[in-house]
């Protein structure tokens, strides 16, 4: 099967501005101290988690680097994984000691329920609605029973096309998702809302923020007891 229309965008555009991103966005988390306080508690959750502290942690669509080195300086052991070879490429030169990959979110090459945490950083508002399903399934799959999913995205119900971006020109659909639906979407996949946070635009920001925290359904005994992993 040909990969879609709005994926060859998304890694053409990133493709793009990859060196430019990095550069204008590399010390946003420092601004920001309601991600950072969101970002702490899912490292934490993922470190807790009964059999979860030496599981890895994917953050899909990690652009350059950049919350992958934050989470592994909250002591989880992170890696990356990216459409855009460029991104790659800039996350790879500026974090030589971690891992980076090349790949689709939408089709992880990782086996099935070995995951402490998926962290998908603003990566899902290229996709479209009806597309969120399968790649929340997806999560759902890799991860580890007992296993969390970090997901940041725009608060909202709009479509906004940036034609510019990063000083480039690029081709991308933002999909802005109210939070209830978000949730439910989670739901539907088998990770159950743990925690959620809605904050205010921040400078360069049109919409409100939304960061929320899943977990995956915990194994359970054969005499009916649950356990974590």
């Amino acid at each position: 099967m040909g990969e879609t229309s709005y994926l060859s965008s998304v890694r053409t555009s990133y493709d793009t501005v990859a060196v430019d991103y990095a550069r204008l966005l590399g010390t946003e988390l420092d601004r920001k101290p309601l991600d950072r306080a969101m970002l702490a508690a899912f490292a934490e959750c993922v470190r807790g988690e009964e059999g979860g502290g030496g599981r890895a942690v994917a953050d899909l669509g990690c652009g350059p680097g950049r919350v992958t080195a934050h989470l592994d300086g909250l002591g989880v052991r992170a890696f990356g994984v990216d459409l855009s070879p460029a991104m790659v490429a800039v996350a790879r030169r500026t974090y030589p000691g971690l891992r980076f990959e090349v790949g689709s979110m939408a089709a992880l090459d990782i086996a099935d329920g070995v995951l402490g945490g998926v962290l998908a950083w603003y990566s899902t508002v290229h996709t479209p609605p009806s597309e969120l399903p399968p790649l929340f399934a997806e999560f759902a799959r890799v991860l580890a029973p007992g296993g969390h999913a970090l997901i940041a995205f725009k608060a909202g119900d709009e479509l906004v096309r940036l034609e510019h971006a990063y000083g480039h020109p690029v081709a991308l659909d933002v999909y802005w998702t109210p939070p209830d639906r978000m949730a439910a979407l989670l739901t539907d996949a088998g990770l159950t809302e743990v925690a959620r946070l809605i904050r205010a635009p921040d400078a360069g920001e049109r919409s409100p923020q939304g960061i929320l925290l899943a977990r995956k359904a915990a194994a359970a005994d054969p005499d009916g007891a649950v356990r974590s992993s």
